[in-house]
């Protein structure tokens, strides 16, 4: 079994910061690239920000500046680290990663959390 445990989300103050943190666990071959995904109420999925196994990121405009992807190769670990929060970053974030188990390379979703900016 793989699977991406999500933690660190929680309700936060317009610029408060938080870091979400996402686990790949189980039998891992390789992992290609991992993201932060997030979905608003009567909003669209959108990208977030993304890295690379050889750790080249991406940021959408909305967040440049503001949150930083970072990973943690020997735990199969990525993280967001949140500055700067705005009530429009509230929605739930999802962690994804594009890896390659024994059997499979799949693109892997974690369960959500949700995050919260008000006051």
């Amino acid at each position: 079994q793989v699977q991406l445990v999500e933690s660190g989300g929680g309700l936060v103050q317009p610029g408060g910061s938080l870091r979400l943190s996402c686990a790949a666990s189980g039998v891992i071959v390789s992992i290609y690239d991992m993201g932060w995904y997030r979905q608003a109420p009567g909003k669209q999925r959108e990208l977030v920000a993304t890295i690379t196994s050889g750790g080249s990121t991406n940021y959408a405009d909305s967040v440049k500046g503001r949150f930083t992807i970072s990973k943690d190769n020997a735990k199969n670990t990525v993280y967001l680290q949140m500055n700067s929060l705005k009530p429009e970053d509230t929605a739930v974030y999802y962690c994804n990663a594009y890896l390659r188990t024994n059997y499979i390379t799949y693109n892997f979703w974690g369960q959500g959390t949700q995050v919260t900016v008000s006051s």
